[in-house]
């Protein structure tokens, strides 16, 4: 009774937490874009999430990767920071994404297991199926294909901003980047259904209930 109230206060407090970091951000980019420690607060809280993941998974070059770029950022504060509103938009979505690819990347290593592969056992172990090898090969690939995806938004990111104008890349930030989301969660779906038949089929409602049960089993693996 009390485990599913405490994985949607959970839910709850993470969700806030997000909006009260993407509020932060658009303020402070849009009325102090040339303080300092706007940088500091901008990436921060991210690099400090990953140091943690890194420290929780003792990835040792995670931690240094992130004493390097915390040193850089340091670096910056004490330089003045960055002064250019359009800089910080495109440092603060590259540096988004690649959170992002870290955390499906790290999962990918020998000996773990990768973030889709989990979340599908979760959801066919709460509907009482089975989880075929094939599966298992399958959730491996698309974690991948995740992590590719991440890297190719920061790449894309990148070369709008520096070959075409501000209002495309803007368009990509906050249009394309969204659809581009949901069209590739809506392609893969269809494609695995078309293409792997056998395998169970599964709600939207299911995969909320997976998040939530790994949310409640920890870390993972």
């Amino acid at each position: 009774m009390f485990a599913p109230i405490a994985a949607a206060w959970r839910a709850a407090v993470a969700v806030l937490a997000l909006v009260a970091y993407a509020l932060l951000s658009n303020w402070l980019m849009a009325h102090a874009p040339e303080h300092p420690w706007t940088v500091a607060l901008l990436f921060g809280p991210m690099l400090l999430a990953v140091a943690a993941m890194g420290w929780q998974r003792r990835h040792w070059w995670t931690l240094a990767a992130c004493a390097a770029l915390l040193a850089v950022l340091a670096l910056l504060v004490q330089r003045g920071g960055v002064t250019d509103l359009e800089h910080l938009y495109v440092l603060q979505h590259g540096g988004i994404h690649l959170v992002l690819a870290w955390s499906f990347a790290i999962t990918l290593r020998a000996g773990h297991k990768p973030l889709i592969t989990t979340m599908a056992e979760g959801v066919h172990r709460r509907l009482g199926q089975d989880f075929p090898p094939a599966l298992t090969v399958y959730t491996r690939g698309l974690t991948q294909l995740w992590v590719g995806y991440f890297l190719a938004m920061i790449l894309l990111s990148a070369l709008l901003y520096a070959l075409a104008s501000w209002a495309w890349w803007s368009l990509f930030c906050t249009v394309l980047t969204p659809l581009s989301v949901a069209t590739l969660f809506v392609t893969e779906y269809l494609w695995r259904y078309h293409r792997h038949p056998e395998f169970p089929r599964v709600s939207i409602q299911a995969v909320v209930q997976a998040w939530q049960q790994t949310g409640r089993s920890g870390a993972v693996p």
